[in-house]
């Protein structure tokens, strides 16, 4: 008898819901819990067999392919999706649905992908609901994403062609991605162009950071004042590229970091407003205005700003 958390020997078919996406890609989706290091040591070693061949890390897997995955530990299931950060199941946050498009109202404290110190993401809790729901649908991917503590307005999709469509779509600038931010201090312009090149890099603790340097990839925001506080300034953040961090390192640049920015904002300001009440960066994705990517309808989504940050808002009138 096999031992828990250990399968057997499996055979899988690929149909066209699941063609065109790498090898690599298609075992860690498939293998939950397993490490990478594993997953491409066992393609290094084939054990993975693509319709009885070998099959390097990069091959993109073809209707009809037949993949055999060796047995190999995976990390128990549980019985039931756990809640999200939100307190609440993801499939309640739905704000639009329809066979190729799911929306969500992401909650701040959420990453989009489990990892390292992070049990379950947003993509793998979805994973699960919707497998209670539609047990037999295999296709969900993130089509963009958020920052963990960054709540508001996620995209995922139900199709491949939709998928390949978003990315298509966001690569030639063609969504229209709105936020609002309350950046520390008084800002003066009522819209403003931000154009700084922004480098990612690891900092000494190997966490993924960015800075704004001349070396870096093109980056462009552009901010609409919304209100003026006596120490802050509600901005409305337009990305015109979606790079890494961009609003969060574009602002703290300017002088006027996010509220509440562990990464990038002065810590003795976030304590100050932890005890104000404030215990999260106050970044939320409120917008997106777009075509569907199938069928081109016009789309505008929104998601209200969030019950903690409207109430933080209100004490600063």
């Amino acid at each position: 008898m096999p031992s828990p958390g250990k399968a057997a020997v499996t055979k899988v078919l690929i149909g066209p819901e699941l063609a065109g996406q790498r090898i690599d890609n298609f075992l860690a989706k498939h293998l939950k819990g397993v490490p990478k290091s594993r997953i491409y040591r066992m393609l290094r070693e084939g054990e993975v067999r693509v319709s009885g061949h070998r099959a390097k890390p990069e091959y993109k897997i073809a209707e009809g392919d037949e993949v055999r995955i060796p047995p190999v530990r995976v990390a128990e299931k549980a019985d039931t999706p756990p809640l999200s950060a939100g307190g609440q199941p993801l499939l309640d946050r739905v704000i639009y649905r329809d066979d190729a498009l799911l929306v969500i109202d992401k909650p701040a404290g959420q990453a989009v992908h489990g990892g390292s110190g992070v049990s379950l993401g947003v993509i793998e809790q979805m994973r699960q609901e919707l497998a209670q729901e539609r047990p037999h649908a295999r296709f969900l991917e993130l089509a963009h994403r958020l920052d963990k503590g960054t709540s508001g307005v996620l995209m995922l999709a139900l199709k491949r062609s939709a998928l390949v469509e978003l990315h298509r779509m966001l690569r030639e600038g063609e969504i229209r991605k709105t936020y609002l931010a309350l950046a520390s201090g008084r800002w003066h312009d009522a819209v403003r162009h931000v154009k700084l090149p922004l480098l990612r890099y690891l900092n000494e603790d190997g966490e993924r950071r960015v800075a704004v340097d001349d070396a870096g990839q093109r980056a462009h925001t552009l901010f609409h004042l919304q209100r003026k506080f006596a120490e802050f300034s509600l901005l409305e953040a337009e990305l015109k590229t979606g790079r890494t961090h961009q609003i969060r390192v574009h602002l703290a640049a300017l002088g006027h970091p996010i509220a509440g920015d562990d990464k990038y904002g002065a810590p003795d300001l976030n304590r100050a407003l932890k005890q104000r009440g404030l215990r999260r960066m106050f970044l939320h994705a409120a917008r997106l205005e777009m075509r569907h990517p199938l069928n081109g309808a016009a789309l505008v989504i929104e998601a209200p700003l969030t019950a903690d940050l409207q109430t933080f808002l209100n004490t600063l009138e």
